[in-house]
């Protein structure tokens, strides 16, 4: 923390200042998630009692366990899913960037044989520089950042 003082003070910031409003953030949202669980907590167990005065202690029991595993079981298959799809996504990248590089090696061993012929000089640079703007282009609409 002491290196930082000199480079907060070239940028006109208190280290002071900055530290004692994160400790109040820090405070405050812990406070906020404790009296926000034991809310939940409390109302979770008006749930029961009430569902208990309904269909009975073991029941509601049971009701509110099925439930509770239900959530949790629903919230594991969407990692799952979430993960897998962020794989597929990365592995998606990976493929085009290979392929891309693998054009562009093609284009550029190629080049010195384009240039040592006139008539491909004249047609084919052109030629390879539209298909070269093309494929960039498309491959700058389809991807979705």
């Amino acid at each position: 923390m002491n290196f930082m003082v000199p480079l907060a003070s070239l940028l006109g910031l208190e280290v002071d200042h900055i530290t004692d409003r994160i400790k109040h953030a820090v405070v405050v949202n812990a406070f906020i998630i404790v009296f926000g669980l034991m809310g939940a907590g409390f109302l979770i167990a008006a749930g029961f009692m009430a569902l208990a005065q309904i269909v009975g202690g073991i029941y509601a029991a049971l009701i509110f366990a099925g439930t509770f595993l239900l959530l949790a079981l629903a919230v594991y298959a969407g990692m799952r899913i979430g993960e897998g799809r962020r794989k597929r996504e990365i592995v998606e990248k990976r493929r085009s960037s290979e392929t891309n590089a693998l054009l562009t090696t093609a284009a550029l061993s190629a080049l010195p044989m384009v240039l040592r012929s006139p008539l491909l000089r004249t047609i084919g640079l052109p030629v390879a520089a539209v298909a070269a703007f093309l494929l960039i282009r498309s491959s700058s609409e389809n991807d979705p950042d």
